[in-house]
């Protein structure tokens, strides 16, 4: 009877923890649970997932995250909307970002700011520019999770020898480009001054909205990539390609061809995201000392903008209460100061959490990636994405409208009136 007595009051003594645990936070986690983290971090990102899973297990026993693999962040996209239609969603995703806007659009996203009120979570850490990227009307519907944003790649060892320097403006091209470029006798281009991503919109985009140009103008609900700024932007492009300065990446396999021409020496620079620091240091590490530069700002000398890019987690707002919870505490952790770090150290996203800064661990994990100061140092230049819903598909419009200048010699004018009245009718019928 006494040992009988002594379990009952135990589990009374248990049953109110419990109760207080969920008193004090509406969204505790109180029994075991399995969620599914859909991602789309690549293979050789697994140990790095898995080391993030571990550390979560040991503060969060409760929760067993079962970690699937989709694809590209447009893979993402596609499973995630079937899957809200099929009432079949995952607890937690990532997702570029770029797609927050169009989600919160369509109330795809669980508000997280209940969520954060609950568990005094330090969201401002992030700063207001990386908060904005991941709201929708003033509410939280994502939270950043592994930030880039654009930058040029360029050979520091060749830079050095021949007195290169990178462009700090849109004018200083022409003159980096004639140095960066060498030709072979029949003139064909032997060494690209740089190469752009032309198959994502977002590693040009700024050379435009650094010049004034908005694909689209969210006060006017209005494009003007075909005005005049706009206009002198593709043409100053085109002539680069033309002449073989420049070569622009676009069509299937785009990305792997610009990255390996570069590594194998033929191309001075090339255009593309920061998170991908490492992988360029590492692949010509045996060859020639890799330097990474801030994009070229305005023609005025005055705008020097870039974006943010990489990627949130989300939670689906389809997904069940108790998936909620647990992916809540899964996206606190994912997003923790000392996560945040250990990403940027081990891939090549930059710091986000402003309390990260100016820590000892900080200034030992700049020390070994120099090449990041740079980029961290103007960090305060990253701007939110456009907020328009129909952003993405507008500007996608807009990148096929370039490569058919630039790759397939269509004229820039006619061109770019075609695809600024698709968006045109775009935006009319939103």
């Amino acid at each position: 009877m006494k040992k009988l007595l002594a379990t009952l009051l135990m589990l009374t003594m248990l049953l109110g923890m419990t109760l207080a645990v969920a008193q004090e936070d509406p969204y505790a986690v109180t029994e075991p649970i399995t969620i599914q983290f859909w991602h789309t971090h690549e293979e050789k990102f697994a140990e790095n997932l898995q080391y993030m899973f571990d550390r979560f297990k040991e503060v969060q026993p409760l929760i067993t995250v079962e970690p699937i693999y989709v694809g590209s962040y447009s893979d993402m996209n596609e499973k995630l909307i079937s899957a809200i239609a099929a009432n079949e969603v995952p607890a937690i995703v990532t997702s570029n970002t770029s797609y927050p806007a169009a989600y919160g659009e369509s109330g795809i996203c669980e508000i997280l700011d209940p969520y954060i009120a609950a568990s005094n979570y330090p969201a401002a850490d992030f700063g207001e520019g990386l908060l904005a990227s991941t709201s929708y009307n003033g509410e939280q519907i994502a939270l950043p999770y592994l930030i880039s944003t654009q930058v040029m790649y360029y050979n520091q060892s060749v830079a050095e020898a021949e007195g290169i320097e990178m462009p700090k403006t849109f004018d200083q091209m022409d003159a980096f480009l004639e140095k960066a470029t060498l030709f072979n006798e029949d003139g064909t281009t032997k060494r690209w001054g740089t190469i752009f991503g032309g198959w994502d919109y977002w590693y040009t985009e700024m050379l435009y909205m650094n010049n004034g140009v908005k694909v689209i103008d969210n006060e006017t609900n209005t494009t003007d990539i075909n005005g005049e700024a706009a206009v002198k932007v593709t043409e100053k492009l085109k002539e680069w390609v033309d002449k073989g300065y420049a070569y622009y990446a676009y069509g299937t396999g785009a990305s792997s061809t610009m990255r390996q021409t570069f590594w194998d020496g033929n191309a001075f620079s090339v255009f593309h995201t920061s998170s991908l620091y490492d992988t360029y240091v590492e692949s010509a590490a045996d060859k020639f000392e890799v330097g990474m530069a801030w994009l070229p700002g305005g023609s005025d000398g005055e705008s020097f903008k870039s974006e943010v890019g990489g990627a949130v987690v989300l939670i689906p707002a389809k997904a069940s209460q108790a998936q909620k919870n647990a992916a809540w505490k899964l996206m606190e952790f994912m997003t923790s100061p000392e996560i945040n770090l250990y990403w940027a150290d081990k891939t090549g996203y930059f710091p986000t959490r402003q309390s990260v800064m100016g820590t000892p661990e900080y200034e030992e994990y700049l020390s070994r990636k120099p090449a990041m100061q740079s980029v961290v140092s103007m960090s305060s230049q990253i701007n939110p994405r456009n907020q328009s819903p129909v952003y993405n598909t507008s500007a996608n419009l807009w990148r096929d409208a370039l490569a058919k200048i630039l790759v397939e010699g269509a004229p820039v004018q006619e061109t770019l009136d075609q695809a600024a009245l698709e968006i045109t009718e775009i935006l009319e019928d939103q």
